[in-house]
């Protein structure tokens, strides 16, 4: 009997030791010769058969690997689990219960050697797998029922080793040793090549564009704040500028990657993912750019092997180290930042190009829009047409040769659009969803005039393209709208101002003081708006920025930077206030209406 009980925990049971799917391994009832307190015994000992038996049915069935047993079922996974960090799991389980399996041997060869030896001391070998098996048990049946799944199962198995139970954290820490071996490989693949090797959407980085936004409930993004008019949908695109992702790329842009959260375990921190994905992200750049390939290798500065010895030097260790963990990561990080922020403001020549963004998005040539306003007031005061773009832009072309901006490399990547669709058109040139609507633009104006469908794009030159994505173009492009407009109603205040002084010999009535004082409070109040605009928020935040480029050789710092510096342009020049927007509109009104008047 006692090598049939060294069988059926072997997972063979017979006639004396029955297996039933639902109630597991049990010692037969009509053994008249067993006396109840070894039947106790004995069903106590099948219990960890049972827990054997299932163990090796679901190695079986998703992987393969365990030679098949008559009561097993060799059909395929039925369960709808798959993946290679399941496949992974299973081969830690596998060699957890190769203990289990050496004792049963050992059990063998003692009861070879001395057949007189009792069902007790079987009971005592196998007493240390009486609470590890049920534990580990608990974690099978927790990924089967949730159908865990990816980078998920390190955190079900990291929860589960938290126990006080030494056997138990032991085991499960050996498991959970094999599953990271996985997350190091495809963080070695991502990060040293830029290739994300995950067929099944098991890392926690994912190509596409992060899901989170879109479960946001509408009437919370067009509730009122009570900040100053901003509604909760403006105040996303506030602190999130690369909420717009256009398909039609103005310059060749980087694939959109995002973090898969609901993946990420729980003892890896937000912090380090970001890195992870800044660095992937980084990499896949250069290895797809096929514009410059003496550089497209060298973004780790030919230290791919070290970094693949550390990785490797992580996976060979038994517990996970978060700290170890992440000054790898940010030792790979920093050496992708310094590369970029070489890259683009020592070859690139970042501070000319965001000079340029200030010269032309920011109306830094004041010079050259004053003459533009003139040359295109004609063209853009009406509902726009098919053409009005391309007058447009020879008369953006003619205002720049007036001011003698004859530059050959530049005027070229500047383009003014005009979408003479209109607010209901369905244009590629429109902004994506989640863009802020041009200002100029009301909903009482059917169809709008030229100046609110008007915008301007520039064609971003690699690598510059990662900083100026369509998202913080198109913010630029909303500025630019809103500083135009004021331009606008200063330089019809100053013609009006000029139409009074010839006038002013005439005999005037009191309607003439009227309007007099009226555009004297407009002017009082545009050109005050403009100073403002233009020195206290454009040149004091600009200069911000580049002190913050200046004194950093870190790409992201420039990024979060450039970031901070667009929001508070957005911010401080009240363009997301519904209140600012609707003035502009007002005075707009209030100026044609004097016109009018005149």
């Amino acid at each position: 009997m006692i090598h049939e009980l060294l069988l059926a925990l072997s997972g063979y049971p017979g006639t004396i030791f029955t297996w039933n799917k639902r109630t597991g391994l049990q010692v037969s009832q009509d053994l008249p010769f067993l006396h109840p307190s070894e039947t106790s015994v004995l069903n106590r000992l099948c219990k960890l058969g049972s827990d054997y038996i299932r163990f090796t049915e679901f190695i079986e069935q998703h992987t393969g690997h365990v030679h098949p047993q008559e009561h097993h079922s060799s059909q395929p996974s039925q369960t709808g689990l798959h993946g290679i960090y399941l496949r992974a799991f299973c081969t830690g389980l596998d060699s957890m219960l190769q203990p289990y399996r050496q004792a049963l041997l050992d059990l063998e060869q003692e009861f070879l050697g001395d057949p007189h030896l009792t069902i007790s001391h079987v009971n005592y070998k196998l007493d240390q797998f009486q609470l590890l098996f049920p534990s580990v048990m608990v974690v099978v049946e927790t990924i089967k029922s949730q159908k865990i799944h990816g980078c998920q199962i390190l955190e079900t198995v990291y929860k589960h080793s938290c126990g006080g139970l030494p056997p138990v954290r032991m085991a499960l820490e050996k498991i959970l040793a094999v599953c990271h071996g996985v997350m190091y490989k495809q963080l070695a693949a991502w990060m040293l090549h830029g290739l994300l090797l995950d067929q099944s959407e098991e890392f926690f980085v994912k190509q596409g564009p992060s899901a989170g936004g879109a479960a946001a409930n509408q009437e919370e993004e067009e509730e009122d704040l009570g900040l100053g008019g901003l509604s909760g949908k403006q105040l996303r695109e506030l602190q999130d500028l690369r909420l717009i992702e256009e398909e039609n790329m103005l310059a060749p842009s980087l694939q959109q990657f995002s973090l898969r959260t609901e993946m990420l375990p729980s003892y890896i921190p937000i912090r380090v993912a970001e890195k992870i994905l800044f660095v992937g992200e980084s990499v896949q750049m250069f290895e797809n750019h096929n514009h410059s390939p003496s550089t497209a290798g060298s973004i780790l500065k030919h230290q791919e092997d070290m970094f693949a010895a550390e990785l490797h030097r992580l996976k060979q260790q038994t517990l996970f180290s978060l700290v170890d963990f992440e000054n790898l990561i940010d030792r790979i990080r920093s050496t992708v930042a310094e590369h970029l922020w070489t890259l683009m403001v020592e070859e690139a020549d970042l501070l000319e190009q965001l000079k340029i963004i200030k010269d032309f998005y920011l109306l830094g040539r004041g010079e050259l829009y004053q003459v533009f306003i003139d040359l295109a007031q004609h063209m853009l005061k009406t509902p726009p047409t098919a053409v009005t773009e391309h007058d447009v832009n020879v008369a953006f072309q003619q205002a720049a040769h007036k001011v003698l901006l004859d530059d050959d490399n530049l005027l070229p990547l500047l383009h003014l659009t005009v979408d003479y669709q209109g607010k209901d058109g369905k244009d590629a040139s429109l902004p994506r969803e989640g863009a802020t609507p041009p200002q100029d633009t009301s909903p009482r104006e059917v169809p709008p005039t030229g100046w609110a469908a008007l915008g301007l794009t520039y064609k971003v030159q690699w690598p510059l393209h990662i900083l100026f994505t369509p998202a913080v173009l198109e913010k630029y492009n909303v500025v630019f709208r809103y500083l135009l407009s004021v331009r606008r109603v200063q330089s019809q205040l100053q013609h009006c101002w000029a139409l009074q002084m010839q006038r002013k010999h005439l005999k005037s009535s009191q309607t003439d003081a009227v309007k007099w004082r009226l555009r004297n409070h407009m002017a009082f109040l545009i050109d005050n708006l403009q100073y403002y605009l233009q020195v206290d928020v454009l040149e004091s935040q600009f200069s911000q920025l580049l002190q913050q480029i200046n004194s950093t050789r870190d790409f992201e710092s420039i990024r979060l930077a450039h970031d901070h510096f667009l929001s508070n342009l957005l911010a401080q020049s009240f363009i997301l206030l519904k209140l600012a927007s609707y003035t502009g509109s007002c005075q707009c009104r209030m100026l044609i209406f004097m016109f009018s008047l005149a």
